[in-house]
């Protein structure tokens, strides 16, 4: 059993988020000795899924669903399933979209960086696009796709 304090270093969160999800129910069956919140293996576990949810963006009234749908029992495993699959569906589009940032920066730092170095753009201009260095033409290619 751990404290709320020592769950908090473990996740990295404040005690007061920890207190906001216990007093909206995502705890349901947390221990308490003489009003000190107990947290065992359920609720760590129950908090990295609540922090994957969170992450993937999902909000907390929704996540107070899917609390309520685990202690409904098996019935509710569709339901589950398929919150699960539009998430990773979700957080598989978010990271399309920051590859597709990633590439932009990687491309403008090189850019930039032989900007500095030949004191113009007149010689990246003329590269651009089919002349770039394959590694670079990869970059810009995503950075416009």
């Amino acid at each position: 059993m751990y404290a709320i304090g020592q769950v908090s270093e473990m996740f990295a969160l404040p005690v007061s988020t920890l207190r906001y999800y216990d007093k909206e129910g995502l705890f349901p069956s947390m221990e308490r000795r003489n009003g000190i919140r107990r947290f065992g293996e359920a609720e760590l576990e129950a908090l990295r899924v609540i922090e994957c949810l969170k992450a993937s963006g999902l909000k907390i009234k929704d996540i107070k669903a899917f609390m309520q749908w685990c202690a409904e029992g098996p019935d509710t495993y569709r339901q589950r399933k398929d919150l699960f699959e539009r998430r990773r569906e979700a957080v598989q589009k978010e990271m399309d979209r920051l590859r597709k940032a990633l590439a932009m920066l990687e491309f403008k730092c090189w850019y930039y960086g032989e900007a500095l170095a030949d004191g113009n753009e007149e010689r990246l201009n003329a590269m651009i696009p089919d002349d770039l260095p394959p590694e670079m033409r990869a970059f810009y290619d995503a950075a416009h796709s």
